[in-house]
């Protein structure tokens, strides 16, 4: 019962495959290889941005890191939601490889930042020599509280992080499961709502370890490809990223296995929603859930071999509560199983609320 992160899921075996051909014979290194082109030039017809780049790393951070470097200068300034991952959860790497750049952070309920408190804020920011510069906006999607911002919403944000001089990047660790929910295409959900540079997630649905970030602006990537060097984010055997995004492009699999996801999670939520005494504190629009319970049932549920991270609740003190994600190999006999575990707790234990 491993509800603890899609990180946590393995390999689906078209990947697998596609690596072990991709091991047979020699190719040149550091991205001159015949498998990143031909995932460079299938990213463009899917995203219908035939100028687009595309460049590979091996993690979301280092690709959220380096695309933002290349929007915003060491003076610059990032605005990102409260819960932006990063914000919380990347070590400072956007400041670090920016070389200073300073995160504003902004609320909005369930992870989603809205139009008037962007610009309100934006607004409000001094541009004298003597502050810090707006440079950014960084938007995620799915956003932190797994919700989903509709092509409509999204291009609402960049519009007003255009009109105040900002490029747009797009946080997108879980976008095949954005795309999933929302029935929206890739070019919808990106540049042409306004994203200039998006960060398309392969990790957390079924690869190894390889995300793809998408330059729309192909002025950009010379200095994306410098920063990509000098941070040792280069790899020479190249070829082995690339072999994972042929088959997960290939024939949609990366959005079947999202939808995969989203409904195992729609399905666990279902069945949470039900139990007394628990609550959804989001709305479930991928394959991310967020419940405030009592203890006494989280403590019984890891007892007995269910995995999950606790997210506890705001007020204080904090509610208690967790964070269960579902991912593209997540069996429904697991979610059953969770669910029936649940049930199974004494009827007293239960009463003791979430507080």
């Amino acid at each position: 019962m491993q509800f603890a992160s899609d990180n946590t899921s393995g390999v689906p075996g078209p990947v697998l495959e596609s690596l072990g051909r991709a091991n047979e014979g020699y190719a040149m290194g550091y991205g001159g290889d015949a498998l990143t082109t031909q995932v460079r030039d299938r990213l463009r017809d899917l995203f219908e941005a035939p100028q687009a780049e595309v460049r590979l790393v091996t993690t979301g951070t280092a690709a959220n890191a380096l695309a933002l470097a290349v929007l915003t200068p060491p003076w610059g300034a990032i605005w990102c939601h409260d819960a932006a991952h990063i914000e919380c959860d990347e070590c400072g790497a956007p400041e670090f490889f920016v070389g200073g750049a300073k995160l504003i952070t902004m609320p909005g309920d369930h992870g989603r930042i809205v139009a008037d408190t962007l610009d309100n804020s934006l607004a409000r920011a001094p541009r004298s020599v003597h502050n810090i510069q707006p440079a950014a906006l960084s938007l995620s999607n799915l956003t932190e509280a797994g919700t989903l911002y509709d092509p409509d919403h999204l291009a609402r944000l960049c519009t007003v992080a255009r009109r105040h001089g900002l490029g747009v990047h797009l946080d997108g660790a879980r976008f095949a499961n954005a795309l999933a929910a929302s029935g929206a295409s890739p070019a919808e959900a990106s540049w042409k709502a306004g994203v200039d540079v998006l960060c398309l997630g392969g990790t957390k649905n079924g690869l190894m370890g390889a995300e793809a970030v998408m330059i729309f602006d192909p002025a950009r990537a010379a200095e994306f490809d410098l920063r990509r060097k000098r941070a040792g984010h280069l790899l020479s055997k190249h070829r082995y990223l690339a072999a994972q995004f042929l088959p997960w492009l290939g024939d949609g699999l990366w959005l079947t296995l999202a939808q995969r996801a989203n409904a195992a999670a729609e399905r666990l939520a279902k069945g949470l929603a039900a139990l007394p005494g628990v609550t959804l504190r989001h709305p479930v629009e991928g394959n991310m859930i967020f419940v405030d319970w009592p203890e006494d049932l989280a403590r019984h549920l890891r007892t007995n071999g269910a995995v999950f991270y606790d997210a506890p609740g705001p007020g204080t003190p904090p509610t208690s509560g967790a964070r269960l994600v579902a991912s593209w190999d997540t069996d429904p006999r697991q979610i059953d199983a969770f669910l029936q575990l649940a049930r199974d707790i004494p009827a007293d234990a239960m009463a003791a609320g979430t507080g």
